[in-house]
């Protein structure tokens, strides 16, 4: 098993303040997305601007540019080069992407278009190996690729169901990219991820707070979806943060 200290703790960011307060917790880097509700997409680069000026985190930015599969087609993928050109511009440290054929093959001649693009920022493949054909063979692919690492729940909801495939996904890289657990991941949880030799751990560290409206018309929702509320607030929670450094960095 890798030392404790070789295991990086990202966090998962859709604000400035969450980027705050991963930065001021001491994690090692984020997640920089938007639209939570999608489970990520990418960012704006006004949004990445700001996070770069006001902390010293290192800042991977998420590349999708939508909710839903990962099969995209011409048009996505124009947008999704523009998008990376612009990511890259800004100074982000990393970029998280996957694309997949509709087979559910790895879409390797888009992602070498990516890595033309990437100009060398460390690029992570996000959970599009989760619903992959094969996550062992796309694990390969991204080995050939230059890919540094790879954000997996173990094709599982969340990565505590997934642990046994996640510790094959480990044994199997032998070193060659890093692979991270991520999708529940939490203070209470993160130790198991430690003994099967994860290189890191993702998580939203995530808490609400109420919103500042007072007035608040009923029977309406932005998002069309009644159940998700308009008067929340989703924030990364600083102590949550330490907590999970703390514990994934015991002896």
């Amino acid at each position: 098993m890798k030392n404790n200290q070789e295991i990086a703790v990202e966090v998962c960011a859709y604000s400035l303040f969450s980027c705050l307060a991963a930065d001021r917790a001491g994690a090692d880097r984020v997640e920089l997305c938007a639209g939570p509700h999608d489970g990520g997409t990418t960012p704006s680069t006004g949004l990445v601007k700001r996070v770069l000026a006001d902390t010293n985190i290192q800042v991977h930015a998420m590349l999708r540019p939508r909710g839903g599969d990962f099969c995209y087609d011409a048009t996505e993928k124009q947008t999704m080069l523009a998008e990376a050109a612009d990511l890259v511009a800004a100074g982000v440290h990393g970029l998280v992407v996957g694309a997949l054929l509709p087979n559910g093959d790895l879409d390797i001649d888009f992602l070498k278009d990516i890595i033309r693009v990437a100009n060398g920022v460390s690029l992570t493949c996000h959970r599009a190996i989760d619903v992959s054909r094969d996550p062992l063979e796309v694990m390969e692919g991204l080995i050939d690729l230059g890919f540094v690492r790879i954000l997996s729940s173990g094709q599982k909801d969340k990565a505590m169901d997934g642990i046994e495939a996640l510790a094959e996904m480990v044994e199997r890289a032998d070193g060659r990219i890093q692979i991270m657990a991520g999708s529940g991941v939490n203070p209470q949880n993160c130790t198991f991820f430690k003994q099967i030799g994860v290189d890191a751990i993702h998580l939203s560290a995530r808490t609400v707070r109420n919103s500042m409206m007072e007035y608040r018309r009923p029977g309406i929702s932005m998002g069309g979806v009644a159940a998700i509320s308009e008067f929340e607030v989703a924030l990364a929670s600083e102590e949550i943060i330490r907590q999970a450094i703390h514990q994934i960095r015991l002896n």
